[in-house]
């Protein structure tokens, strides 16, 4: 299973947006599709929100990949 840290530079991130910086979508609009297929998780739940806001600690599952949202300082020790 492919795993991705990934540190925040805000509050939060959308779903959608993560998924495109990560690269686990290739644009904004497959995203969106992936998530309304209901093929993602937060949290062990799936979820259907394209725009759910995710925080530091939250982690996305994603077809062989997981994706561990940080704090902004997270990524820089």
């Amino acid at each position: 299973m492919q795993r991705i840290d990934f540190p925040l530079r805000g509050d939060y991130v959308t779903l959608d947006a993560l998924l495109k910086a990560t690269g686990l979508a290739d644009s904004g609009g497959r995203a969106k599709a992936m998530v309304a297929a209901g093929l993602v998780q937060v949290d062990g739940q799936t979820e259907l929100r394209k725009a759910c806001k995710l925080r530091p600690g939250q982690v996305v599952a994603l077809a062989g990949a997981q994706v561990r949202v940080l704090a902004p300082d997270a990524g820089n020790p």
